[in-house]
Formats: structure tokens, C-alpha cells, sequence
């Protein structure tokens, strides 16, 4: 039998905690100011060849959520936990594509989950989609809103690479499925290793940990990495791909919109977290361009019972 696989690095406790503030405090501050100038989708956009000559940012996001859904063959919707919800942005498309489905998403960020509430109630649908503040990992958070074994759809869009400790991510994600119920899970990764490889380059290495203290990020695994934990978790019918020619384009928008007089001015007013994030914007377009960075998608169902 192969060697079993090591887990992906994860950070001790104590770092774990002060990670979890930084990121609340990050997204409390930032938020504001992506949701004037791109709307309520907190992720990448998804970019294709053919795509029409006005389609804006905003398509491209919400056409991310639509190919996650498709790829990973989900037809119906009932109960769903966003993991990482931002300001629900996804629970709600979800909610609005499937008129029978409810949605509860976790964030870190009292703003997003006020404010992510503020527009599920706008758009008439608080009484199906609701956004609580916890850490998602762990069950005692959140005031017990994510119930294990009760959803049939578990999305983490753009939230795993904020996870201190992947291995408990994964299995929580499954732990929330019901039997049968589907995990969808896209992320940012670091490239997977080749043949006697036992890590990044020094240079890769230093690049990751510049855009790690700028965006509050524990250290990063590989998608091969994710594929193991999943199938780890007892997950079943694991699939992966790398979507990252399909994203290409994105930092590249996100930066010529950051340096528009309106983003100037909002990064300026937003605070020290936020214009340090818009620091490290062209280091995650260059790691993208080296290849380095990877988006990579996975989705798994849990077994049925």
C-alpha cells in the first residue's frame, strides 16, 4: 500500500485564535468597500473565451457560482450551509435558483453577517436565508445554526484557504452533509508537487507568506492535498479540478478598479487592513502568471446511510 499521505500543515492553537481575529477584523473593515465597487459576490469571477463583450465582473462571479453547480451536478437544492458566506451572496443566488431551498452561512465578520441579513431581508428573503458570526469548524460556534448531517448542499467558496487546520475544514464540511447530501468546495492552493519534491521553492515560498500577512492566511496546501482529506473524510465520488486559466483574468480587473479614483478614495478611507490587502494584489496575480497559485474546485458526497 502507498505511504499514507501527511496532513497539510496546521497552525497551534494559540496562532489559530489570533488568526481568526485578524481575519474578522480584515473582512469587518474591507467589505465595505468590495461591495461598492463589485457588489455582493465576495470571490473570483469565472472568465471564458467566449464569452459575450458586456458581460461585467458581476456576471463573471455569479456565472462562477452557476458553473460550480452544474459541474458538480446539483439539480435541487433543500437545505444549504455556506461556509464562509461573506455577505451571503452565493445563499442567495442559490435560494433565488431553487425556491424551495433555505440557507444558513457562517462568517467570522459581525459587518458581513449584519450586513449580509440587511440584504437577504431586502431581497424578501430572510425567512430563508440567514447569516450567523462563528467559526464554522467548530460545532459549539455559531449557536448551533450548523447542525451536522442536515444539509444537502455544503459550499465553501473562497473560505478554505482561511482554514488553520485543513484536515478538521474537510471534515467538518462532511460531517455537516446529510447522507447523500454534496460538497462543493473551491479554493486557492499552492501547485502540487512534482516527483521528489518535498516543497515549494524558496521563492515560491516567500511570495506565499507576503500575500499570507497581507490577507491573513495559515500556511497553504496542494490540491493533492485536498483530494486526500476528502477521500480521508469518507467522502465519496471525490472530483477535483484546476480552474485557474478560468479565473485569469480576474486580479488583473480587481487592480485596475483598486487604482480608479473611486477605489483610491474608498481604500483610503477603509483603513490599514484593507489598503494592506490592495498592497498584495499584484503578488496573487503574479502568482497565478508562475504558477504557483492555483483555483482549484472539488465537490464529494457523503455516503448515504
Amino acid at each position: 500500500a502507498p505511504p499514507a499521505r501527511a496532513p497539510p500543515p496546521s497552525l497551534p492553537p494559540a496562532d489559530a485564535a489570533t488568526l481568526r481575529a485578524g481575519i474578522a477584523q480584515f473582512y469587518d473593515e474591507s467589505t465595505g468597500l468590495w461591495e461598492a465597487m463589485w457588489g455582493d459576490q465576495l470571490h473570483h469571477g469565472l472568465y471564458r473565451a467566449d464569452d459575450p463583450p458586456h458581460k461585467t465582473n458581476y456576471d463573471a462571479q455569479v456565472d462562477m457560482i452557476d458553473a460550480l453547480l452544474s459541474w458538480a451536478g446539483v439539480s435541487n437544492v433543500t437545505r444549504m450551509a455556506d461556509v464562509g458566506c461573506g455577505v451571503c451572496g452565493s445563499a442567495r443566488h442559490v435560494a433565488t435558483a431553487f425556491p424551495g431551498a433555505s440557507a444558513v452561512g457562517v462568517t467570522l465578520s459581525p459587518h458581513q453577517a449584519s450586513r449580509a441579513n440587511a440584504l437577504s431581508a431586502a431581497a424578501g428573503l430572510s425567512d430563508r436565508v440567514k447569516a450567523v458570526v462563528g467559526d464554522a469548524v467548530d460545532p459549539e460556534a455559531a449557536g448551533g445554526a450548523l447542525q451536522e448531517g442536515a444539509f444537502d448542499l455544503v459550499w465553501s467558496l473562497e473560505s478554505g484557504e482561511h482554514m488553520p487546520d485543513k484536515r478538521a475544514f474537510v471534515r467538518r464540511l462532511a460531517a455537516l452533509a446529510a447522507p447523500g447530501g454534496r460538497v462543493i468546495v473551491a479554493t486557492w492552493v499552492h501547485r502540487d508537487l512534482g516527483v521528489g519534491e518535498e516543497g515549494l521553492a524558496p521563492r515560491e515560498e516567500k511570495l506565499l507568506a507576503r500575500i499570507n500577512r497581507a490577507y491573513f492566511l495559515p500556511p497553504w496546501c496542494s490540491g493533492a492535498d485536498y483530494v486526500a482529506e476528502f477521500e480521508g473524510a469518507g467522502l465519496v465520488d471525490v472530483r477535483s479540478e484546476d480552474w485557474s486559466a478560468l479565473v485569469a483574468p480576474f486580479w488583473g480587473r480587481v487592480i485596475r478598479s483598486a487604482l480608479t479614483l473611486r477605489g483610491v478614495v474608498g481604500l483610503l478611507r477603509a483603513g490599514r487592513k484593507t489598503i494592506k490587502g490592495a498592497m498584495a494584489m499584484p503578488l496573487m496575480a503574479r502568482g497565478f502568471k508562475r504558477g504557483t497559485i492555483k483555483f482549484v474546485v472539488l465537490t464529494a458526497k457523503r455516503a448515504e446511510a
